[in-house]
């Protein structure tokens, strides 16, 4: 089967988002969030803390924790929920109240019970690429993550900013614009020996 999630690129600093559970599921889950947006408005809920999830939330103001059993109250306000238990009963029920709330939810190491995934990330810079396996091999998006994290070079983001001032300064209709940068970027893929 092909793989059909859309890809999408969430504004973290503009939502907010619940994560249930104070383990190392929990702790794996917002330290992803945040090493993503250091930004992103956070509540955890739990009735015990890891004490490396407490020294997250001392450095990172928009993150909450909340010493309490979940609650369907605890949903409110919320753009999207992680369910990070290793308590399958208490995940399930994290879902069905969010899906009755209308929020969207992942539900952790439970592919059916996801309405999003949290891919692996390569970052260089303004670049970010998100790696998706559908949820069939965690392992393999790691490995490709090294892979690329490797390949790309850290100048890249030089290049963006380049472009990215080329392209304010090109005059002329969009399709235009994408003409003149396609042949400034040639050279970003043509052999070596193409370019001598």
């Amino acid at each position: 089967m092909e793989n059909q999630l859309f890809p999408v690129f969430f504004k973290l600093n503009r939502l907010h988002v619940l994560v249930v559970g104070g383990g190392h599921i929990g702790l794996e889950k917002a330290n992803a969030i945040l090493q993503n947006c250091a930004e992103s408005n956070i509540t955890v809920v739990s009735l015990d803390f890891l004490p490396e999830l407490e020294d997250v939330a001392r450095h990172y103001p928009n993150v909450e924790l909340i010493r309490k059993p979940f609650s369907c109250g605890d949903l409110l306000g919320k753009d999207l929920v992680i369910a990070a238990t290793n308590d399958k009963a208490l995940n399930y029920a994290v879902w069905e109240k969010a899906k009755g709330a209308k929020v969207l939810i992942n539900v952790a190491d439970t592919p059916e019970l996801c309405d999003f995934y949290l891919g692996s990330i390569v970052q260089k810079g303004s670049l970010k690429i998100a790696i998706s396996t559908n949820g069939k091999s965690p392992t393999v998006a790691k490995r490709l993550k090294q892979v690329l994290q490797e390949a790309i070079p850290d100048t890249l983001d030089e290049v963006l900013h380049k472009l990215h001032i080329i392209r304010d300064k090109l005059k002329g209709d969009f399709a235009a614009k994408v003409k003149r940068l396609n042949h400034i970027t040639d050279v970003l893929v043509k052999p070596e020996n193409e370019n001598a």
